[in-house]
């Protein structure tokens, strides 16, 4: 793995944290002289400042502050001081009879103010909105007994619930319900992004997620992180710089790539058509779809840019084989998989035999899996990028455990066994690079839990693969990894933003395949205008 360089624009926001991690950044700024009651007071003021702008006093008056017996409890209670100051009326509830000592200061403080003190929910008036400051980051055990019938109370409700860095209950690294967990509206995460806001299954229990920046230099970060490589987050930022835009006005339709896409066949021939109005959304300059002869004329029909080639057929309506005037090597991208059946594997032995980059997808990972991948993918000569979703991942990589929590850490591994880029799909998308790098999409959406969506983005990222190595060839620059795993950063992002605005527009039942195509074009249409203003 190679060892990083401090970020201070990208690392402060976008890096992923660990428990341990974290700890250890926590140190080196208290090592540094950084007083712990200071950054108490720092991250308090920001968190009640943010509490103050969206529950203002006039509609929310009466807050309850939950607190716990650490730091992320001494953070509630200089907040519940601070709110209370500023009009709000306060109630505390805290069931643990034991405090860390500055925690203890705080509460012995917040008490002798007069405000409501106490054990359980049963001594507290109505409140309007709760802040959870039970625990924070680095829980392990599991909650139990008094603590958590309060959070099953707490749930039960109906107000609003801000969590303080995490709601209480949830592992820091796995997401994992630890027994019983507050089921947050608002999560603000405190200082760095924790690896739980990039794991499925806490997603029902952040709510919307904030970071609040504390300012935690970079050079703390980086050595916190001991070295490694860091989990980013996929931000707007990172996807936007590796665009194909904007095009040198010198350019023409064979200098920003071509793409061959091999997908289709009679029982899945919606399959095809997705993935080339993906393909046509990335602006790639020639785009070849290869098909079964009975879908030709119709694919022709609803993408007439497109030059759409024949296949003999199998009896099933599966592609028998490419014909023998095909050249794949004269693509700059492969893309090959959707729709295919599992009977088309000739087909994914010329893709994987050519020395052009190559994205496999669908059934082309389902057939892949038959060939002894671990074998095969390192010694291909150009870059080969996978998208499965985790039942294609088991298939492909059956010595690899992919458990919840740990889609990331999976990825990683398939990435570096194979020497692929992966992008093992999900609610939180895990982007891997073969050298260890990983992102995490953590801001999707359901909307694209619908069949075809996977199909748009073969298409999406394909065409962006394409243009990358045609750009890459122009300037006498080497094919490399990078080349694809730019193409899936900039794809999954670019691919969510069009699914949540058809969302916004449609509801996340409304999302279907041709309409999430449509999506793509007028959504980093908007998004590139306000860039660019």
């Amino acid at each position: 793995m190679a060892a990083i360089q401090a970020d201070p624009q990208g690392m402060k926001a976008d890096v992923l944290v660990t428990a341990e991690q974290m700890r250890a950044i926590e140190a080196g700024l208290f090592e540094a002289g950084m007083p712990i009651p200071a950054l108490m007071e720092k991250v308090a003021g920001l968190i009640t400042l943010w509490l103050i702008d969206h529950f203002p006093v006039q509609a929310y008056p009466r807050v309850g502050v939950l607190v716990g017996p650490g730091h992320n409890g001494g953070d509630a209670l200089v907040v519940a001081r601070e709110l209370g100051f500023r009009g709000y009326q306060v109630q505390v509830c805290c069931p643990c009879q034991r405090q860390k000592p500055l925690t203890q200061d705080h509460l012995r403080f917040v008490t002798s103010l007069g405000w409501p003190v106490v054990p359980d929910l049963g001594a507290m008036q109505p409140v309007d909105v709760w802040v959870d400051g039970l625990f924070g980051f680095g829980l392990e055990r599991r909650i139990e007994a008094e603590v958590a019938a309060l959070i099953a109370a707490v749930n039960a409700q109906s107000q609003p619930v801000v969590s303080i860095d995490l709601p209480s209950g949830i592992h820091t690294d796995t997401g994992a319900v630890l027994g019983v967990a507050v089921q947050a509206t608002h999560t603000l995460c405190l200082g760095l992004w924790k690896r739980a806001f990039g794991v499925d299954a806490a997603l029902a229990y952040l709510g919307q997620s904030h970071l609040i920046d504390f300012h935690i230099p970079a050079a703390a970060i980086a050595t916190g992180l001991g070295g490694l490589p860091p989990v980013r987050r996929l931000t707007q930022s990172t996807a936007l710089e590796r665009l194909p835009l904007p095009r040198s006005p010198a350019t023409h339709k064979y200098r920003v790539g071509q793409l061959v896409i091999l997908a289709g066949s009679r029982q899945y021939a919606g399959a095809a058509l997705l993935a080339g109005l993906g393909a046509r959304a990335s602006g790639v300059g020639m785009l070849t779809l290869v098909v079964p002869e009975s879908l030709r004329l119709t694919v022709v029909g609803q993408i007439p840019e497109a030059l759409v080639v024949g296949c003999p057929e199998t009896a099933t309506g599966s592609m028998a084989h490419l014909p023998a005037d095909l050249d794949l090597s004269r693509y700059h991208a492969i893309a090959c998989g959707p729709g295919l059946t599992r009977s088309a594997l000739p087909i994914v032995e010329a893709a994987l035999a050519s020395p052009s980059p190559l994205l496999v997808d669908a059934d082309g990972l389902n057939l892949l899996a038959e060939l002894n991948p671990r074998e095969q993918l390192p010694n291909r000569p150009a870059p080969t990028l996978l998208t499965p979703h985790p039942g294609e991942f088991k298939r492909l990589f059956p010595a690899l455990n992919l458990t919840p929590g740990e889609a990331g850490e999976a990825a990683q591994r398939a990435a570096q066994h194979s020497q692929s880029v992966i992008v093992l799909k999900g609610a939180c998308t895990a982007i891997a690079h073969p050298d260890g790098r990983l992102w995490m999409n953590i801001a999707s959406t359901s909307a694209l839990a619908r069949g075809g969506s996977g199909d748009v983005l073969t298409g999406l990222m394909g065409g962006l693969l394409a243009q990358a190595v045609a750009a890459a060839e122009a300037h006498s620059q080497a094919v490399t990894p990078d080349l694809a795993l730019d193409a899936a950063l900039a794809a999954t992002w670019w691919h969510t933003q069009a699914a949540k605005q058809a969302a916004t527009d449609h509801t996340e039942l409304g999302v279907d395949g041709p309409r999430l195509a449509s999506y793509l074009t007028p959504t980093l249409a908007k998004v590139w205008a306000g860039r660019q203003n």
